[in-house]
């Protein structure tokens, strides 16, 4: 009878939404709470004093330009390691580039800062990246010498990556954690290109990247939208890297909005909105913003699940602009211009992220969905992760329609028979730790 009363009152409350149970992490909330917009907006206005950070700018000058930023970043990286016990080192990545006939005219000795706070289980590889890019530009994209604040872009995603250093040094983790400030952006992607070529020649399994780009201003020109309880996550839907082996598998099983971007975009929803109050995270199915790209191109581009984090109201007149008043209009990436509040709420979201992957279990292995016989049910097995131990697995689904998983049914079996059909709901199956820190979720093969 109990029963019966339920199914009627939902029947008759269709307006409500659903309940959800928010389970937080203790470790990973404090973690949250220590993001601090006070910080942000130091480093902001300290990268902004280099004058320019334009790649092509002198690198030996101590106080202006890409040199003096990247020797900057090395330091702060080295004072969060002092309290890291030994886990977080960094260094400048540094190659050479000769000149590309496009946005590199001279011989360029590119540098990416990057720090890597080591996994603590010495059988578990895997890696998680949170991004940033150093540099920044003017109207000219060749202009070295003018000064450009790029407070935005992309002070606040330098500015997010140090703070995440800051607060997660800290901590350990079982998995690795690398946090890079890229050079060479507004120059083509080199610095990110260089780096995601690096890791995938060395066959390092990096697991996600988090890249940030123009993440700390709420309001648009032209529309004058004012929104800081918006963020945007773009991520790809069929894969960039061997999309035409791959094509008819994806074609067949209808995995064309279940790639591994797709994946780490959905998990970056639940996990942020689950950590950072007042804060929506708006998946956009599409690769970056129309016609453009930034620095997580090159990892989808070599098969890693990778996104791009920026705001959701993006003000043209304070990027790629030369300083300067117009009919009225102010014009350029200037500090006074972010939202620290806003910029503090997205740089959470990549942490609490960051967090949750890095003290998850692996990925479940060999996850596959059983198809000898025709059946109403799904019968889905899968192997444990190898290099650590789940408490258990989530098994989701979401009906076809659905742009993000709607259930989650808990198991500490590698199988699990649903009643429902294969024919009408898309399933994924996650590994899950005693403090409720998922894995990203694995779609099935087929098992036959």
């Amino acid at each position: 009878m109990k029963q019966i009363f339920v199914i009627l009152l939902v029947s008759f409350t269709t307006h409500l939404a659903a309940q959800t149970i928010i389970q937080r992490d203790a470790e990973i909330e404090q973690m949250v709470k220590e993001v601090s917009p006070d910080s942000l907006q130091s480093y902001i206005n300290t990268l902004v004093a280099f004058g320019t950070r334009n790649t092509l700018s002198m690198q030996t000058n101590p106080v202006r330009g890409i040199g003096a930023a990247r020797n900057w970043g090395l330091k702060k990286f080295n004072e969060f390691a002092k309290q890291s016990g030994g886990r977080l080192t960094a260094m400048i990545d540094t190659t050479t580039l000769q000149p590309d006939g496009r946005r590199v005219d001279t011989t360029l000795l590119l540098g990416n800062v990057v720090a890597t706070l080591s996994g603590t289980n010495a059988s578990d590889n895997r890696i998680f990246i949170i991004s940033g890019h150093l540099d920044n530009m003017r109207t000219n994209v060749m202009d070295r010498t003018g000064d450009a604040p790029g407070a935005n872009d992309d002070g606040s995603g330098t500015a997010a990556v140090l703070e995440c250093a800051r607060v997660m040094s800290r901590h350990s983790f079982p998995a690795t954690v690398i946090f890079v400030a890229v050079s060479g952006e507004e120059q083509g992607l080199l610095g990110a290109t260089y780096m995601a070529n690096k890791l995938k020649k060395e066959n390092r399994n990096v697991e996600a990247v988090l890249n940030n780009d123009i993440m700390g201003s709420n309001n648009s020109n032209e529309t004058n939208i004012i929104n800081n309880t918006t963020v945007r996550v773009f991520s790809e839907g069929l894969p960039a890297y061997e999309t035409e082996k791959n094509a008819s598998a994806i074609r067949a099983l209808g995995l064309e909005n279940d790639g591994k971007a797709r994946q780490l975009a959905r998990y970056v929803k639940e996990v942020g909105e689950r950590y950072v109050d007042n804060l929506q995270v708006v998946l956009i199915y599409r690769n970056d913003r129309f016609l453009r790209g930034g620095d997580h191109l090159p990892y989808v581009q070599n098969g890693y699940a990778a996104v791009r984090i920026t705001e959701m109201n993006e003000n043209y007149t304070r990027q790629h602009q030369d300083i300067r008043t117009e009919n009225g209009i102010q014009y350029g990436d200037a500090p006074q211009h972010i939202d620290y509040e806003y910029l503090r709420k997205n740089t959470a979201l990549n942490l609490s992220n960051l967090a949750s992957l890095a003290k998850a279990p692996g990925m479940p292995d060999s996850v596959k969905i059983e198809v000898k016989n025709l059946s109403n049910y799904t019968h889905i097995m899968w192997q444990p992760p190898s290099g650590s131990k789940p408490k258990g697995y989530y098994v989701l689904m979401r009906e076809t329609t659905s742009a993000f998983w709607q259930k989650k049914f808990f198991t500490t079996s590698t199988e699990m028979l649903l009643l429902y059909s294969k024919d009408n709901y898309f399933f994924a199956v996650q590994s899950v730790n005693d403090t409720g820190n998922e894995s990203l979720p694995v779609v099935p093969g087929v098992s036959r």
